[in-house]
């Protein structure tokens, strides 16, 4: 190494001194960094000075991170015109210029007057011009340089993250690539070997190894299995003697490969932590170091098959047990985990595969046996089955490891029970004819015990699908009976549940439906269809007859069809020749009425009743009589009907009724309007207050009120004026005569010559909020605002500001008689002053 420093040393000056000869000027002008000659004295005492050399300069070099007392010297600017008299000044400018680097204007030596890094910046572009130091005036154009940062070992690797983490197959090859991980050096990688890295394991050697020259060409690190086999299992079958280990690390973080299958207190670990460092200078002494953790998971592959622990498993179930009812669970072991553990169970051979069902419950990993049928104690008392347990997922790479599934056998023993009775049929159908006498057997159902013991049964009906009661059933042998005659026209189908349980035992019970059928028996006689009425009209006898029914007719029969039609229509044999109507029978089970004769006359006759008699097809028949009416109308010259009332000829000479129901209702309404009138002039009340004229109350209560006149608007407060009835919803009307008559209560009117105002108004206003037929205001009413426009003014002291010395009532003397009491009260008190 000490050798290649020197080398690259003489190959840069041997650069520079080519370069300076190649690009030598002899222009005068020219800013070149100095570089001092060798000074001699010749012979006659006079000193020899080499000449100096101009240069293509663009650079200094400063090294970073410099923590000396001095500023550095980064270089020195010197012009060749500098004749050193002092008067060129050097100037510098450009990135850092008289904050980092400064230049003594009279020499050119340029300084760094701040410790610099390379990592923050690597170099600084500075320009640099001579110019005179008393006028300045540039004496040569400026020229552009560079100061680069000469790097120095100053940071250490770094990786992207603190920690990895990786994954590997259990049973990997050596050689399988686990990981790459990368760490980066802030150094200048063309400068020395500062950010020349080198990777290395600190921990986890004995189960890994590192490429290191690969790692130092790519800047990554490539983890691999080193010399062992993983595994999650036990060795392979009949290989002992291979060095297959499970992933642990040791106590001592160290295993040998003397140690078969170590441990970790005790148990496989499935992960393992390895410790990556990288080192700049190639590794060397002095270089800088950065470390990394790496956990390496041990995954699992499915290597194992799953096995059952025992080969014959034994379990019962009950004939009393349902479909879908649990039998009991088998379980294959799989070392494995995850996906690789799952297992899938079936029943694959048995004699019981139609009656047993298993399904896998993948949380606990079992098969679950299920019953998929009922089972029988006396037909089958024991089954056995072959059930299969197989891995869900299958690695193609270990397929020689398997097969991946196993079987046990199953043998499931039926218990017996104590069972209900089992009725030979699921539902009976019997029939019945209707109008069948109470007793009459329907029919019969049966029901047995299963059990070995075969214990009695005993019969019953399930009321509530009886509520009628028009059956009963014997309790021994299960005869059904009528306890009623049954009508088909009112239920064609009755449907009752019957019971059947042990006797000694009523718990086991069953239950089964029974259908009953009502048979039709012919018991109903047809009748008309719908209510017919014929209409014919007037004519004299020479008119020809018509061809047309007057009606057609139909029948109706409440019987079954077997019983009903077909239906015979015929006229009764006691007017068989009737004169003026006959029937025809369609044979469709509709029939034709027909008028022999015309000349019919609403004068002599405007209605006819005509019986026809209806017959049915059934056995024995039944037969009925039906009234058809036939009316007499009037009809236009087109047979259209006009109206078929005989009124019209018997009140030719009169009043029709509709004007005799007018004059009639007219006669009604006044003799109601007569009545009205008289009854208001009875209940007209009476004043509520009447007292003789000298009573000074009277003065109060009935004098008459001008008001505010029309500027009133607010001549009293309606709250004051409302009605006490209205407050719960009624307000008798005024308009229409009350229901009743208010009677006054006795004891309530004071005495007439009584002088209590106060009694006498209390008791005024009590009867009047008892009276629903009171108007909705009493006889005092208070106004808020008396208003403007009455001659005789205002008669109210209360809003008064002047006292009852500065009031002049002299006026009342002028206002008449009705006035003259309030005068003589207050117009005497001047004559009262003058008499004091």
């Amino acid at each position: 190494m000490k050798e290649n420093y020197c080398l690259q040393a003489a190959l840069v000056c041997l650069g520079m001194l080519c370069h300076s000869q190649a690009f030598a000027p002899e222009r005068r002008g020219h800013l070149r960094p100095s570089f001092h000659g060798h000074h001699e004295k010749g012979k006659e005492g006079q000193v020899l000075q080499r000449s100096k050399r101009g240069w293509v300069w663009n650079q200094f070099f400063v090294i970073e991170e410099y923590t000396g007392p001095d500023p550095v010297l980064v270089g020195r600017l010197h012009s060749d015109i500098d004749s050193g008299d002092g008067n060129i000044k050097y100037i510098l400018s450009g990135e850092g210029a008289g904050t980092i680097f400064v230049i003594d204007d009279k020499s050119g030596n340029i300084h760094a007057t701040k410790t610099l890094d390379r990592e923050e910046r690597a170099q600084y572009t500075l320009m640099a011009q001579a110019v005179d130091r008393d006028t300045n005036r540039p004496l040569e154009p400026p020229s552009e340089f560079i100061v680069k940062v000469q790097d120095i070992n100053d940071n250490p690797p770094e990786f992207l993250h603190e920690t990895y983490h990786a994954n590997v197959p259990e049973r990997s090859n050596v050689g399988t690539s686990v990981i790459q991980v990368t760490a980066s050096d802030a150094d200048d990688p063309t400068y020395g070997n500062s950010a020349k890295l080198v990777y290395s394991i600190l921990e986890g050697q004995p189960y890994f190894s590192v490429e290191a020259q690969t790692a130092i060409d790519l800047e990554k690190i490539v983890l691999e299995v080193k010399k062992y086999e993983f595994s999650h299992g036990y060795p392979c079958n009949g290989h002992s003697n291979i060095s297959v280990f499970r992933v642990f690390i040791s106590e001592k973080n160290k295993v040998s490969s003397e140690q078969p299958y170590p441990t970790w207190t005790g148990r496989p670990r499935r992960s393992t932590t390895v410790v990556i460092q990288a080192k700049d200078m190639g590794g060397h002494m002095g270089g800088l170091s950065g470390t990394t953790k790496v956990t390496i998971t041990l995954t699992d592959v499915n290597d194992n098959p799953p096995k059952f622990p025992q080969s014959v498993y034994q379990m019962s179930v009950s004939e009393a047990a349902v479909p879908g009812e649990e039998v009991g669970r088998v379980k294959a072991k799989d070392p494995d985990i995850g996906e690789n553990g799952l297992v899938t169970y079936s029943i694959v051979d048995g004699d019981g595969m139609e009656l047993f069902e298993i399904t896998t419950d993948y949380e606990t990993q079992e098969g679950v046996i299920k019953l998929k049928k009922p089972v029988d104690f006396e037909t089958k008392r024991a089954y056995s089955l072959k059930v299969e347990a197989a891995n869900v997922h299958i690695d193609p790479k270990f397929i020689s490891n398997g097969p991946f599934k196993d079987t046990v056998t199953v043998k499931i023993a039926v218990e017996d029970a104590d069972e209900p009775p089992m009725f030979l049929a699921p539902s009976y159908i019997h029939e019945v004819q209707e109008n069948a006498a109470a007793g009459t057997v329907v029919g019969r159902v049966h029901a047995k015990d299963p059990d070995a013991a075969n214990s009695p049964i005993r019969y019953s009906i399930d009321r509530h699908t009886d509520l009628d009661r028009f059956f009963t059933i014997n309790p021994e042998d299960g005869f059904i009976k009528t306890t009623k005659p049954l009508d088909r026209e009112e239920t064609a189908w009755l449907n009752i549940t019957v019971f059947a349980a042990e006797i000694h035992n009523r718990h086991q019970e069953a239950k089964v439906p029974v259908a009953i059928r009502i048979l039709d028996v012919n018991d109903n006689a047809p009748k008309f269809a719908a209510p017919y009425e014929g209409f014919i009209c007037e004519s004299d006898q020479t008119k020809p007859l018509s061809n047309q029914p007057i009606v057609t007719i139909s029948a109706d029969d409440k019987d079954d069809t077997a019983n009903g039609p077909r239906f015979i229509f015929s006229l009764p044999p006691e007017i068989i020749h009737n004169p003026n109507f006959t029937v025809r029978d369609n044979r469709d089970n509709t029939a034709g009425v027909y008028a022999r004769r015309g000349g019919f006359s609403r004068q002599k006759q405007d209605l006819y009743l005509l019986p026809i008699v209806i017959s049915d097809g059934g056995i024995p028949p039944m037969s009925s009589t039906n009234t058809l009416t036939i009316k007499v109308c009037g009809c236009d010259v087109n047979g259209a009907l006009l109206s078929c009332n005989a009124e019209a000829y018997i009140l030719n000479a009169g009043l029709s009724t509709g004007a005799l129901i007018a004059i009639l209702a007219c006669i009604v309404i006044l003799l109601v309007i007569v009545v009205l009138f008289v009854t208001l002039r009875r209940q007209k009340k009476e004043p509520l207050i009447v007292f003789e004229e000298e009573d000074v109350r009277e003065n109060i209560i009935t004098y008459d009120d001008e008001g505010g006149g029309e500027e009133d608007t607010e001549a009293f407060d309606i709250a004051t004026l409302q009605n006490p009835d209205g407050i719960n919803g009624f307000i008798p009307r005024k308009d229409i005569k009350p229901e009743y008559q208010y009677m006054p209560r006795p004891g309530l009117r004071p005495a007439p010559n009584s002088v209590d105002v106060d009694d006498f108004i209390n008791t005024r206003i009590q009867e009047a909020d008892n009276d629903p037929t009171a108007p909705p205001y009493d006889s005092i009413q208070i106004y808020g605002y008396e208003g403007r426009g009455s001659v005789a003014g205002s008669l109210s002291s209360l809003e008064s500001a002047t006292t009852d010395s500065d009031l002049d009532y002299d006026y009342l003397q002028n206002w008449g008689p009705r006035f003259k009491k309030l005068a003589d009260l207050y117009g005497s008190k001047d004559t009262f002053d003058d008499d004091s």
